[in-house]
């Protein structure tokens, strides 16, 4: 791909946008940083290439210039010599230098234009890459956030079943309790119950007998009077 489309295809792309439709954001994310470190880093190598080759263009530019210039004196100072050959073979050489400066500034502009599109894609790439990054960190920081939350909320799921089932036992518990107590206040108001009626008929049958006797005694006594 020509930088003149790689230019194009970078400067139109815009991340976010393919992001929001993304079924898995955070996986795009991490995908299209690692494609953008690798054009990133082509970019940067290619504008570092070019910058020096911009300043070596410069750099002949300038020369070719400068002998131009100083062909023109040469030039000047022959014919004021009265050397007129001497003055044409200094503009052949002003000409073919200036033809040459010409091819040079061409270079040099196609070069500078290059670089100014290289670095354009520089920055343009350095803030996807920052764009991207904070992303992550967003998306990163929301699933942390989702997944803690799911967490708590099994926790918490959790704590109330153990609960619920701790009130459970409580509940049999208690209940168990309750029943012992009133059955052993059953049997025990059973055996005092008991106890007072074998009491209550001994008692009845000692004065059963003693009335019986006493009876008995006045029969023989009345018996004996007549």
């Amino acid at each position: 791909m020509s930088i003149i489309q790689r230019f194009k295809t970078i400067m139109a792309s815009n991340i976010n946008t393919l992001l929001d439709k993304a079924d898995n954001p955070e996986k795009l994310v991490d995908q299209y940083l690692k494609e953008l470190a690798i054009d990133f880093g082509k970019v940067k190598s290619e504008m570092t290439a070019m910058q020096m080759n911009k300043q070596r263009l410069k750099r002949q530019l300038d020369e070719y210039r400068a002998d131009s210039n100083r062909m023109q004196l040469y030039a000047v100072k022959a014919l004021e010599n009265n050397e007129e050959e001497e003055a044409r073979k200094f503009l052949e050489k002003k000409a073919a230098l200036t033809d040459k400066a010409v091819e040079l500034q061409n270079q040099y502009d196609g070069v500078c234009t290059s670089t100014e599109q290289m670095q354009q894609m520089y920055e343009k790439l350095a803030g996807d890459i920052r764009d991207l990054e904070a992303r992550r960190n967003l998306l990163k920081g929301r699933a942390a956030a989702a997944r803690t939350k799911g967490k708590l909320s099994e926790t918490g799921s959790s704590l109330h079943h153990t609960m619920s089932t701790f009130n459970r036992m409580e509940d049999d518990v208690n209940r168990a309790l309750y029943e012992a107590e009133a059955l052993a206040k059953l049997r025990s108001g059973s055996a005092f119950d008991i106890d007072d009626e074998f009491t209550e008929i001994a008692e009845k049958e000692k004065q059963g007998n003693s009335v019986e006797d006493e009876l008995a005694l006045l029969k023989k006594q009345v018996n004996k009077d007549e």
